[in-house]
């Protein structure tokens, strides 16, 4: 038995610290806080909010301003530019224009009008939960323990026996401007109360300090952990487990197997990215004898559902066994199961003016025995899909342990998922970059030309894995895209391309990470310059492995996982001039290298009936940032022309015809271009980035 709340939450706040701020930079320290442990909120839930006299921008006096979090911003990353701010008199003056519930929708649309110093930042719907409240500083969290509560049959006479009347109990309303109004009324009616639960959805707290405020809500969370604990003592959980757990590498194994088969089925209209999770809260739920029971009944607080769907698809699986025969081929009958059930909940509960039905393919998918697996449009939102669907198992099992969980009501689920004002924040959203969605792994992305490639494809919106054979650089570049791009977008792998067991583990790798594949650069490179008489077998040999074999592991491996996903994919070879350009002192590079443009014609033939695309870029001297020429290389091809080092690169710009040096950002804008959906129509072609020579002018 594993506890999801390990031990009370500890108060972070420093009194030196908070000691420098004024009341808005409070508002944010608190923010961060609490938005900083997943066990208080999850990401982008729940919103703070504190009530701040300001000079007026217009007359100077002094006005009442509404600090809340805005629209879609989370709590533990806001800045002070994440929160809108509101004139309280003109939030007066629209809560004496409510005029019902059928208005409630719309009393969204007047609160730009509240707006305080011409804020850009758009207030969310929740806005109106704060405002009317008769407190200075209130917090909105959804804290598992407390949702767990919330989420029971008996939720009210729970919340009243753990906190008695200091936390009162609302009864389910979606939020909103009427929900608003209840708080108010309720905190009006009952002074002596320090907050409220909300049935099915979270906890209000409020006070008329900032740091007052902070330690109330993590009081009063605090109290439901330590309730649960002694519930909980000595009880299985979930009724107990039906199965075991595989060993750890086990289960990876077999999500690296899975997750190609679950995104050919459901990445067809729209590219998907997976994440998989097999921490200990997981297994206890996928293992569970109640695991079907509980995932049907969905999940209850509306920030779950909103990222995981009401409920999974749980996958038949006995890992006694260990086989994932029978698990792929009840797959499609699953996931057809699961489209046709979604779609008829839609049209049970649709209303006249309800959005169009959207993608009905699950998110979260639920093996026995080795964990969850979640799909969607990018690896951040699959990630967080995952930590959401883990706060629902935290919730059922709270709730499960001491009374009976009660998911959300069906139509009420669906009012929320298909909400106009939902669907408003939906078309809002940025249109997804030209490789959203896509995998891309990329050999050689250490060196100077790989890391080209690789920001080039994460700035276009693609998943990255990073293959090099050497460790530190690796870990250097990975560093690097982690603080450009986000530790979500990256990942790296040491691989010797020329190891079959080293190939086949890395791009399980990249299986397991992203959920399977659309792009393979080939760039894993090394040059020697030897005349023919002096080359050695060794030096023959290892261009040979790196460059051919090298090339040929990595491709059959991209060719495999391709075809299983059954979603085409674009292979994209780095080459070189010396590939159809004789060079002297350089037989077995340029041999090598003319190996690899043939190779890739042969399975350019061989991928095309599968949509998998084959290309090859030829890049000619590209001597910035390249590790090849930092060695012998350079100083060997110095010596064939009979020139210093230091003449090398501006020799190869005046041999160019455009008379222009190539860089390792001209070669990723070519590789983006083959890789992309931009060259759809092609394959079995040579891009040539040399700035023009003749020799190598295909024929």
């Amino acid at each position: 038995m594993t506890d999801p709340h390990p031990g009370l939450l500890e108060s972070r706040w420093d009194d030196a610290t908070a000691a420098g701020l004024d009341q808005p930079g409070l508002l944010l320290y608190r923010s961060n806080l609490l938005g900083a442990d997943k066990r208080i909120t999850n990401y982008g839930g729940g919103n703070t909010s504190a009530k701040v006299m300001q000079a007026d921008p217009l007359g100077g006096e002094p006005v009442e301003v509404l600090w809340v979090k805005g629209s879609g911003g989370d709590v533990g990353t806001i800045r002070l530019d994440g929160f809108a701010t509101l004139y309280m008199s003109k939030l007066d003056q629209i809560r004496s224009a409510y005029k019902g519930v059928a208005q409630e929708d719309a009393m969204v649309g007047l609160l730009p009008f509240a707006t305080f110093a011409l804020n850009p930042r758009a207030a969310s719907i929740d806005t109106s939960l704060h405002a009317y409240l008769p407190y200075k500083h209130v917090d909105h969290m959804h804290p598992d323990a407390i949702i767990a509560i919330a989420a029971t049959k008996n939720s009210r006479a729970l919340t009243q026996a753990i906190f008695g009347d200091e936390i009162g109990w609302i009864p389910w309303r979606r939020p909103g401007f009427e929900l608003g109004l209840e708080l108010s009324r309720f905190a009006h009616a009952n002074p002596a109360a320090k907050g409220v639960v909300l049935e099915s959805h979270g906890l209000f707290t409020w006070a008329d300090d900032a740091k007052a405020c902070y330690e109330l809500t993590l009081r009063i969370i605090n109290t439901a952990i330590g309730w649960f604990a002694e519930q909980e003592a000595g009880k299985p959980v979930f009724g107990g487990p039906a199965v075991a757990s595989l060993p750890a590498e086990a289960r990876r194994t077999i999500a690296a197997e899975m997750m190609p088969e679950i995104r050919a089925q459901i990445g067809t209209a729209e590219r998907k990215v997976g994440h998989f999770d097999d921490r200990a809260a997981v297994l206890d739920f996928v293992n569970a004898q109640a695991l079907r029971d509980l995932a049907r009944l969905g999940t209850s607080c509306p920030d779950h559902f909103l990222r995981t769907k009401i409920r999974p698809l749980v996958l038949d699986f006995d890992p006694a066994t260990g086989s994932t025969d029978t698990l792929k081929a009840g797959l499609g009958d699953a996931i057809a199961a699961y489209r046709s059930d979604y779609q008829n909940y839609y049209e049970r509960c649709r209303h006249p003016d309800s959005p169009a039905i959207r993608d009905t393919n699950a998110v979260v998918y639920l093996i026995p025995g080795v964990g969850m697996i979640t799909f969607a449009r990018d690896k951040a939102t699959a990630r967080i899909a995952g930590e959401f669907y883990v706060n629902a198992i935290n919730v059922m099992r709270g709730a499960s342990s001491v009374d009976t969980y009660v998911g959300l009501p069906e139509q009420e689920a669906f009012d929320i998922e298909y909400w106009l004002l939902e669907e408003a924040k939906l078309q809002r959203m940025p249109k997804p970059k030209s490789l959203a969605g896509r995998i891309a792994l990329v050999t050689g992305g250490a060196g100077g030309i790989g890391r080209a490639v690789a920001a080039k494809l994460l700035g276009e919106g693609a998943c990255v894995v990073l293959a090099d054979i050497d460790a530190a650089a690796l870990a250097e570049a990975e560093a690097g895209f982690v603080k450009g791009f986000g530790a979500d977008q990256v990942r790296s792998v040491v691989m010797d391309v020329t190891s079959e067991a080293a190939v086949a583990s890395g791009f399980a790798e990249a299986a397991v990470a992203f959920g399977g594949l659309d792009i393979l650069v080939s760039n894993a490179g090394i040059a020697s310059s030897e005349p023919v008489e002096t080359t050695t077998l060794a030096m023959w040999d290892r261009n040979m492995d790196i460059l051919a074999k090298g090339y040929f592991l990595t491709a059959r491996e991209a060719f495999r996982l391709m075809r299983r996903q059954k979603l085409g994919g674009a292979l994209v070879f780095v080459a070189s001039k010396n590939g159809l350009a004789a060079s002297p002192n350089a037989s077995a590079y340029c041999t090598a290298k003319a190996a690899e443009i043939h190779l890739a014609r042969c399975l350019a033939l061989e991928g095309a009936e599968a949509g998998i695309r084959v290309n090859v870029v030829n890049p000619d001297a590209v001597l910035r940032g390249s590790k090849i020429w930092t060695g012998e290389w350079k100083e060997q091809r110095a010596a064939a022309y009979n020139m210093p080092t230091d003449d090398l690169e501006e020799h190869y710009r005046k041999r160019s015809l455009l008379k222009r040096a190539v860089l390792p950002e001209d070669i990723a804008e070519a590789t983006f271009f083959l890789a992309s959906d931009l060259s759809a129509k092609s394959t079995g072609n040579i891009l040539n980035v040399d700035a023009g020579n003749a020799q190598s002018f295909t024929r």
